[in-house]
């Protein structure tokens, strides 16, 4: 009796033990089965070795490469369209006619002016006009008959003065009579040789000048009132109609060679700096869903300007379109590959993350979250190339799929 009093006394005098003892076994407890709940659903994917690129995302416009624009020289009417926009031409092809009526009368009359000045300089070259020139030279046979009949009557009296029977009187009448001649005929050379004074010529050649260009001019601007394809190509654009009126430098048709086209690309400024020439260039057009056109960088940007709200680069490209699928002036995707490297260490770019300045990634290791600190190369929007830190085929977490954070040491089941 006394025993079992003595167990009782005891419980009683040590009750706060005894509850102190429960409550430690039921957190013990309830730590067990939290711990259990620790266990973090995450996605995960591998490191795998595959091909990444490096890329600029962009947008660009197409240009003709070789490409015409007629515009109206005068103006006119439009006479005739001989094709119509869409036409493949060919070299020479006879594409619009516009009235030539006024053009072919000025010029005309300037080939007139042209003639004119063409005699005057030759009448300049040949003394005179073809009249002067048989009346001058007519002149010059009979100053030339005066004095050689002068010097012979001369000579005839010098032989009879040496027998006493001429005069002095008639020697100097003579003399006289000769010296006279020998002037005539000196002054009709010298009006045949320099009947222009050195003015006169220079306005002769003036007027010659200027009459050629009139006409260079008239000529020109009929060769541009018949406009024909100055090379083989598509007639892509002619915003005028048959019969109506055009001014002076209204644009009347174009053309363009559109066997390859000219891509004109606008990089944002942040990756101007990465550009390169060579690198290729993919191209996607929302009109033609699937097909990818490919070029090369062939000029790299040389200064930044404003573009709507962006500050741009532009960088050019060629591009093969044979099937002329590819119109001018049309918007562009484009790619350009600034770099690619084949069998590289890659991993989701989710599951790096970048903490006080260091790259690294959460491997799991035995159901355990561990952290690996890694060097990177190229990224692009979905993958990231790892060149040291973590081996092929290690496993890495994405994301909770319950939202916690992940941390080092945290135990983690993967889900698909």
């Amino acid at each position: 009796m006394a025993s079992t009093t003595d167990r009782v006394g005891f419980f009683g005098r040590n009750r706060w033990l005894l509850w102190a003892a429960g409550i430690a076994f039921a957190v013990v407890l309830l730590a067990s089965f939290m711990s259990r709940g620790d266990v973090v659903p995450v996605r995960a994917a591998t490191v795998q070795r595959s091909i990444i690129r490096g890329v600029v995302s962009t947008n660009g416009k197409v240009e003709p490469l070789q490409s015409f624009e007629s515009h109206a020289p005068t103006g006119t009417t439009v006479k005739k369209l001989l094709v119509k926009e869409g036409d493949h031409v060919k070299k020479g092809q006879l594409l619009v006619q516009l009235d030539d009526a006024q053009a072919s009368s000025q010029a005309a009359q300037a080939l007139a002016q042209v003639r004119a000045s063409q005699a005057e300089i030759s009448a300049v070259q040949s003394g005179g006009n073809r009249e002067e020139v048989i009346t001058l030279e007519a002149q010059m046979v009979k100053a030339r008959n005066e004095r050689d009949t002068a010097r012979r009557n001369l000579e005839a009296l010098q032989r009879l003065q040496q027998n006493g029977a001429a005069s002095p009187g008639e020697m100097k009448q003579a003399e006289d009579q000769l010296a006279a001649a020998e002037a005539d005929f000196k002054l009709l050379q010298q009006k045949q040789k320099d009947r222009y004074s050195p003015p006169e010529v220079a306005r002769v050649d003036a007027q010659r000048s200027e009459a050629q260009s009139a006409y260079t001019a008239a000529e020109n601007v009929l060769r541009q009132l018949n406009i024909r394809a100055p090379f083989e190509g598509v007639v892509y654009s002619i915003p005028v109609h048959q019969g109506s009126y055009v001014n002076p430098g209204d644009l009347v048709l174009q053309e363009a060679d559109l066997s390859k086209v000219l891509v004109r690309a606008y990089v944002d400024e942040p990756d101007v700096g990465r550009l390169a020439t060579g690198q290729r260039i993919e191209l996607t057009w929302d009109a033609v869903p699937g097909r990818i056109w490919q070029g090369t960088v062939t000029t790299t940007p040389s200064n930044v300007k404003l573009l709507g709200t962006r500050n741009v680069g532009e960088t050019t490209c060629v591009v093969d379109n044979r099937d002329l699928k590819l119109l001018p002036n049309i918007n562009v995707g484009v790619t350009i590959v600034t770099a690619e490297h084949r069998e590289a260490l890659t991993v989701p770019r989710e599951a790096v993350r970048l903490d006080e300045g260091k790259t690294f990634v959460y491997q799991i290791v035995n159901d355990e979250l561990q952290r690996r600190n890694i060097q990177t190369s190229i990224s692009n929007l979905t993958q990231v190339e790892v060149t040291n830190g973590v081996a092929e085929n290690a496993l890495l977490a994405l994301a909770a799929t319950n939202s916690k954070p992940l941390r080092e040491g945290l135990a983690v089941k993967v889900v698909h």
